[in-house]
């Protein structure tokens, strides 16, 4: 089997961020042998929401909305501060609901922080009563991110050009130093034929979803092909093939050969971080699979 990179959920959401300090688990997770450690994004939920959740087969979300979690650029940040040798990532971040210039320099500045080791996974979102909240046009989210990623590129290198899109103004004559460490990485999160579209044509590869126990290897399939002709016919390479993966850790394991057989380069799963040697047991488990 070809090595597949193991990435760890931080735990940045439930009862959890309680329990376990953020930083910790990321010094944890890193000790341990992961490769990459990801943090995750909402930035209110509802109470009682009227909008379909794409990913549970009744519409229903699968966790309580209540329960608290950390907002993505400040556990980034810490996560970042925490480590040295892992990439950090978000799966995914909401970019849309935040100001591509503010982000820009946020993102910036944690890349050049963590010496280049910065990923983002977005994606256009689902709850309709989110994008409410905070005032971005929920119908339009998709037609924002393309702008988004166009402006924020720009911005990275340190001299946007004047630009007048349907839903952002970029001013000319701005600065905005420093620039990334290196080029980060925008992943396309989500199994939509219009996330994999975006994927290959602006996006620098993939972040899928999957439940471990009801793995769905042809659409992985099928949607890593359809990303590689998007990405070609835009002349742009394919890029990186990412899977969060949800559920018991044993599915995930035997997932792997599934996975690797389909493309996929990196999978992001759960971790055991309430007892002391959690992280080094569920790595075990997952690499016996690579060996």
């Amino acid at each position: 089997m070809d090595h597949i990179r193991i990435g760890a959920k931080l735990p940045v959401f439930g009862p959890i961020v309680h329990k376990v300090h953020l930083a910790d688990a990321a010094r944890r997770a890193e000790a341990a042998g992961f490769e990459s450690v990801w943090v995750s994004d909402h930035v209110v939920m509802v109470q009682q929401s009227r909008t379909r959740y794409p990913y549970s087969e009744d519409g229903a979300i699968t966790w309580d909305a209540a329960a608290p979690r950390f907002d993505a650029i400040v556990a980034l940040t810490i996560a970042a501060t925490a480590t040295e040798r892992v990439d950090v990532g978000v799966a995914i971040l909401l970019a849309t609901l935040r100001n591509p210039l503010i982000l820009a320099k946020q993102l910036a500045t944690l890349d050049v922080v963590s010496r280049g080791r910065i990923v983002i996974g977005t994606g256009a979102g689902w709850l309709a009563e989110e994008f409410e909240a905070i005032g971005v046009p929920f119908e339009t989210r998709g037609k924002r991110l393309d702008e988004w990623i166009e402006i924020i590129n720009d911005v990275w290198t340190g001299r946007p050009q004047a630009a007048e899109y349907e839903h952002y103004d970029v001013p000319g004559g701005l600065l905005s130093y420093p620039t990334p460490e290196h080029h980060i990485p925008i992943l396309i999160g989500g199994m939509s034929n219009a996330a994999v579209q975006r994927a290959g044509r602006l996006g620098d590869g993939w972040l899928a979803f999957q439940r471990a126990d009801d793995l769905d290897g042809a659409a992985l399939r099928n949607g890593y092909a359809r990303m590689k002709v998007a990405a070609t016919e835009s002349g742009r390479p394919a890029g990186r093939f990412i899977v969060r993966l949800t559920g018991p850790l044993d599915a995930a394991a035997a997932a792997l050969p599934e996975l690797a057989a389909v493309g996929v380069e990196e999978v992001i799963i759960e971790v055991d971080w309430l007892t002391p040697d959690g992280p080094e047991r569920t790595l075990e488990r997952m690499r016996k699979r690579t060996a």
